[in-house]
């Protein structure tokens, strides 16, 4: 049995053609699930780190070699000036321009540096281990399941959108982490989807953005395709495909379309913007795709803008000297690296009652919690002027307040961003599409649909299914292949 597999940023979904007829498998009482995973085990914290006499031996080594690679750099680059030196006058100049400048680290730097490695390789060293235990794959919980899990245990270990971190550099261990929180949402897809069909399910085709989240551009793609394979044949996968979202959701729409039209795919989902240029309808088995173009950026980047630019002052942004990144870190709740400075700063010298509230929003589940509440609102002000939530996890009393004005301010870089990837789309294209299909999370927000219509005046805009239109056209795409 071959499925589709939409393994989104903020919700994951699979389904397959069986006798003709589309079935979504359900997770729970819901044909999606969130793309987060709890692990009720305690995951190494970066603050119990101690420099044992071993790890200062550690450090002792990093240092002697610094100072030795240092050394011998200084050595070369005084050689190097010498000959520039005995060069014809003439030629002098140029020849001291072609010397590298070298900045001497002090001892301090080194040791300081040092340090650092050492923790890093230790937090790696830390997380290896308890991934190996296997207790905590057992016992591993997802979506909203996860979430309320951890918010009630105040242990474990929460992972939100792992798909947000394969495009990034991954340091020591934490690639092989990643790898097996990976294989663990597609093995509960996997077991999930064969439990309905009733029959054992062994390849797939997943769906991939145009374009990554990455921090190492073109090869951050490439890193993310290896681990989702490689998730995916740990799962159980016998085979796995990948066919870009925009192009999966024009499989979903050209199926019931009588007649044939050219279309611009526009696919906002919670990490990534990807449109494609198919065309779609009449006798046609399968859709054309004529070119797509994506941009790592989506609903949680207005998630973000909104917790900062209309929550985070009730922490004390732009009240108190707190650094700016502070904030910004309690509000990415899917970047684990950023989670874990903001929970080891230290708030004791703010001032109250913004010290002890960020001190609360340091409690295990609360900037998820936090968050949660934010997306809520983003939905809410779809149809609302005017959206409230509590924080008394925080403090007796204290309530948020957003509206419309502000979503629109939180939103206004996104929206930049998706005004410039449809020019750039709009510029490229032979011709100007008959219609806009629009799907994704995002999709049902008002601003979108009014973008769409800006860039492209004279086309149609179609609504499709905001959640489920990447999954339906997976899975007719693999029941075609």
């Amino acid at each position: 049995m071959r499925i589709g597999i939409d393994f989104g940023t903020s919700y994951s979904a699979a389904g397959a053609v069986v006798d003709g007829q589309l079935q979504l498998i359900r997770f729970g009482d819901d044909r999606q699930f969130r793309t987060t995973v709890f692990f009720p085990l305690r995951m190494p914290d970066i603050a119990q780190f101690e420099l044992t006499e071993q790890l200062h031996e550690q450090v002792r080594a990093l240092v002697a070699g610094a100072k030795r690679d240092q050394s011998q750099e200084l050595a070369r680059v005084q050689r190097l000036r010498e000959e520039a030196m005995q060069r014809p006058a003439h030629l002098r100049a140029d020849a001291l321009a072609l010397v590298p400048t070298v900045r001497k680290q002090s001892d301090h730097e080194m040791q300081r540096a040092a340090v650092v490695a050492v923790r890093r390789q230790w937090a790696a060293d830390e997380v290896r281990k308890a991934m190996e235990a296997g207790a905590d794959v057992q016992n591993a919980l997802y979506g909203d399941e996860a979430i309320e899990a951890y918010m009630a245990s105040g242990t474990g270990h929460l992972v939100v959108s792992p798909k947000s971190m394969l495009g990034y550099r991954l340091e020591g261990g934490a690639r092989e982490a990643l790898l097996r929180i990976s294989t663990q949402l597609l093995r509960h897809i996997r077991t999930t989807a064969s439990a309905q069909l009733g029959t054992e399910v062994r390849q797939a085709v997943m769906g991939r953005p145009v374009r990554f989240r990455s921090s190492m551009k073109e090869a951050g793609g490439v890193q993310a395709l290896e681990i989702l394979t490689d998730a995916a044949h740990a799962a159980g996968f016998d085979a796995v495909e990948f066919l870009e979202e925009p192009a999966a959701a024009a499989y979903g729409y050209h199926r019931g379309q009588a007649a044939a039209s050219r279309t611009l795919i526009l696919d906002i989902g919670g990490g990534t913007t990807d449109i494609a240029l198919a065309d779609v309808g009449g006798t046609a088995p399968a859709p054309v795709i004529h070119g797509s173009w994506g941009e790592p950026v989506g609903g949680t980047d207005v998630d973000i803008e909104l917790s900062m630019r209309g929550v985070m002052a009730l922490f004390g942004k732009g009240v108190t000297p707190t650094a700016v990144h502070r904030y910004y870190e309690a509000s990415t709740v899917h970047d684990l690296e950023r989670q874990n400075n903001f929970r080891q700063a230290s708030f004791k010298n703010v001032e109250a009652p913004y010290g002890p509230r960020l001190e609360r929003l340091q409690l295990p589940g609360h900037t998820v919690r936090l968050n949660r509440a934010v997306e809520r609102a983003k939905i809410g002000l779809s149809d609302q002027g005017r959206v409230g939530f509590e924080l008394d996890y925080i403090e007796d009393g204290l309530r948020a307040r957003l509206d419309k004005e502000r979503l629109q301010d939180a939103a206004s870089p996104f929206l930049r961003h998706l005004g410039e990837l449809m020019q750039r789309a709009k510029a490229d294209l032979p011709n100007q599409p008959d219609s806009v299909y629009l799907t994704g999370g995002m999709s049902r927000s008002p601003y979108v649909p009014a973008a769409a219509k800006e860039v492209f005046p004279d086309a149609r805009i179609v609504t499709g299914d905001a959640s489920l239109g990447v999954v339906t056209g997976l899975a007719h795409a693999a029941a075609a292949g």
